[in-house]
């Protein structure tokens, strides 16, 4: 692995604050951050390095040499700025959806927007495969996101294993959320109440689903970086771009359901237009905080262009 100075794992901590922001927000992916800030293909590598060979050598030669076969410092580093953000972001980020939902995505619709250049540029030859690949990833993304989540709550430990490791799968997937596919699963609120209630037993089998799903899914993905990158960005770009109806500023609540604090919050919506609503006093707001972070892609890009030279 690349050698690094201490700055560099501080940025790499603020890249993790980034991603931990983004997945605190359902239709958000922390995989998106990931790979607008360049550390997608480490991320997938560093974990996929994870396996029985590793334990062999954390076994024979030590903790130092299995460390650094890892990239821990990378993972770690990361990992920091993921929980720090979520520990200091999450009441922030729950508060502003709550009280102004509308600014919020519009934020997040630049942002996710910008990186969908930004990862398609990354695509070194277009021809008719790539295109098509592209347009099945949108549609697939879309149609995910006009599903009806499951109101059933199946609280069985094999089904929180199950939807723990596909979770978190859609997580380090670009443009797929993974809170979004608990709520999909009918787990979110199972999750959120072993959260609640200090359920170990419960969150033991989360943890052991997503370490199960994260170990597979990154050596998938790291296969397919290795031997078809052009289709899997375009694959990965057309998630994104489908899952831009979910992040859409401007819903219609169809259902609601109960949060664990006892609150209506909305379940089942759907996009309308910004001019759906009378008056509309946010929209040049959105329409400002849109151009915002569509540019925090672009400089983003620019450092990063910058740095590598």
């Amino acid at each position: 692995m690349q050698s690094r100075k201490l700055i560099d794992y501080v940025i790499i901590s603020l890249k993790g604050m980034a991603m931990g922001a983004a997945d605190v927000v359902p239709g958000v992916s922390g995989g998106t951050i990931a790979f607008i800030s360049g550390i997608y293909e480490e991320l997938l590598t560093s974990i996929s390095s994870v396996n029985f060979t590793t334990l062999k050598m954390l076994k024979n030669q030590g903790l130092r040499a299995a460390w650094r076969a890892v990239n821990g410092n990378f993972l770690f580093s990361l990992l920091v700025g993921i929980f720090i953000s979520i520990l200091s972001l999450a009441k922030l980020i729950s508060w502003l959806l709550e009280n102004k939902p509308i600014l919020v995505w519009s934020f997040f619709f630049g942002l996710v927007l910008a990186s969908i250049l930004y990862i398609g540029k990354q695509i070194t030859r277009w021809n008719i495969l790539t295109i098509v690949f592209l347009l099945v990833g949108a549609v697939v993304a879309y149609y995910i996101t006009t599903l009806e989540p499951l109101v059933s709550a199946n609280s069985s430990p094999l089904f929180i294993f199950l939807a723990g490791s596909i979770a978190i799968c859609a997580m380090i997937l670009p443009g797929i959320s993974g809170s979004f596919i608990l709520v999909l699963l009918g787990a979110y609120k199972p999750v959120l109440d072993a959260i609640h209630d200090k359920d170990i037993k419960m969150l033991g089998f989360l943890a052991a689903g997503a370490v199960v799903g994260l170990l597979s899914f990154s050596k998938v993905l790291k296969w397919l970086f290795a031997h078809y990158k052009n289709l899997t960005l375009a694959v990965l770009t057309g998630f994104i771009l489908g899952s831009l109806n979910k992040i859409w500023p401007w819903k219609e609540t169809l259902t609601w359901r109960i949060n664990s604090h006892g609150e209506n919050v909305p379940f089942n919506e759907q996009s309308i237009s910004p001019f759906s609503f009378d008056g509309n006093p946010q929209l040049m707001a959105a329409i400002l905080l849109s151009i915002v972070g569509f540019a925090v892609i672009i400089m983003l890009e620019k450092i990063a262009n910058l740095s590598n030279k």
